[in-house]
């Protein structure tokens, strides 16, 4: 296991720079460390790191969803308002829908499978998404009208609203009657973990003004409660979501006290470095490329259709809004990333018996590859042309 961490710290690490320098993103070069080194050619990570891939994963998930929060200025969303709002569930509304009109056609799947495989693709990934905007955020591109803000709240919740979707959507698909209740488990879901964040935030707030420790112990202690809240929403049966109440909690400590969310968000980022690497490299493991280079041009065409039809969406979020036209193209651009989730859920159907089980893993692998470098360097070579730069960037 030791051997297999090296090789994914040292190489993730040398390929994601390598990347960098030739002016593409350095997930990029991470994602391709984890093909190389995974199952699907030289085969040589250990199987225990493999099989406790999707918890480190979800680990790293945690690293940089807690210092969104702890950036995230509440002021700042209510400002956003509506467009913060639709983000969270419109684009992916809008995708599902494409993937409804053309996977039948191209694929000749059922209605009811294309809305399966329009579930699983249609989450944006908070891990390439997040650390670019709070990057912008950090240089002052865009924060003038709040764009980073917007789309980073937005991609947050975005998965809650999409797994709720794909539960409902395999259960169909498996002969179960799905009622009316089980639909509202979504705004449960996002109210019991927005509610749970708070009073935590609150009762972190109190406690770490009252009790004087190292910022590093604070970070272990918001860590070990992260932790538990995504752990609470794997065995709680009540809706909640886990990873919406981490960003709360951080997003609640910076409006009780900025300077300290400011410091313990620098402890975070010191944390991403290893984290983001971990998190790439493995996603990258999880691809397989046999069913990837089986898919053919049909796949292919689907993923891109499904995508125009989510940009649209974004764009209707942000109709009426002081955006410019270049501000609303850079949001439609930065919303295209997939990864985490499609990681996670993408086999899910193949291991419920699902006759769809195969192409929605082959589709879920694909979007990964097309679209997580797509996002990524399109939001890199856009974002300066774009947006605009406050005069004076946040610290």
């Amino acid at each position: 296991m030791l051997i297999s961490f090296a090789l994914i710290f040292l190489c993730g690490m040398l390929l994601g720079d390598l990347f960098k320098r030739m002016g593409l993103p350095s997930l990029l070069g991470m994602l391709m460390t984890g093909i190389v080194l995974g199952p699907s050619m030289l085969d040589v990570l250990d199987s225990t790191v493999l099989s406790i891939s999707a918890d480190l994963r979800q680990l790293a998930l945690i690293v940089i969803l807690a210092r969104a929060g702890l950036s995230l200025d509440i002021d700042d969303l209510k400002k956003a308002g509506r467009p913060a709002v639709l983000m969270c569930f419109v684009p992916a509304c809008f995708e599902i829908l494409g993937m409804a009109l053309l996977a039948p056609r191209l694929l000749h799947l059922s209605l009811l499978e294309a809305v399966v495989m329009g579930a699983v693709i249609a989450a944006v990934s908070p891990a390439v998404v997040v650390p670019k905007m709070l990057y912008l955020m950090e240089q002052g591109y865009g924060t003038d009208k709040h764009i980073p803000q917007i789309i980073m709240a937005g991609a947050s919740v975005d998965d809650v609203f999409v797994i709720v979707l794909f539960t409902a959507a395999t259960g169909l698909a498996q002969g179960r009657a799905v009622s009316p209740l089980s639909l509202l488990r979504i705004p449960a879901s996002i109210l019991t973990g927005i509610m749970t964040g708070i009073i935590l935030g609150v009762l972190c707030g109190l406690f770490f003004r009252r009790v004087h420790i190292r910022d590093s112990s604070k970070v272990v202690i918001l860590l070990s409660l992260a932790f538990l809240l995504v752990a609470a929403e794997q065995l709680n049966p009540l809706p909640f979501s886990g990873l919406l109440a981490v960003m709360t909690v951080g997003m609640t400590i910076q409006k009780q006290n900025a300077v300290l969310a400011d410091r313990l968000s620098d402890k975070y980022a010191k944390l991403w470095v290893a984290a983001e690497v971990i998190l790439f490299v493995l996603v990258g493991a999880a691809v397989d490329l046999r069913y990837a280079l089986g898919a053919g041009l049909p796949v292919v065409a689907v993923i891109l259709g499904a995508l125009a039809f989510r940009m649209l969406g974004v764009l209707v979020c942000m109709f009426r809004t002081n955006l410019s036209a270049k501000e609303k193209l850079f949001c439609m651009i930065a919303y295209i990333p997939k990864a985490t989730v499609q990681a996670a859920i993408g086999a899910l159907p193949l291991a419920m018996g699902l006759p769809c089980g195969q192409v929605v893993l082959t589709t879920a692998v694909l979007s990964i590859l097309i679209t997580a470098p797509l996002g990524a360097l399109g939001t890199d070579l856009t974002y300066k042309k774009l947006l605009r730069r406050q005069s004076s960037p946040i610290d």
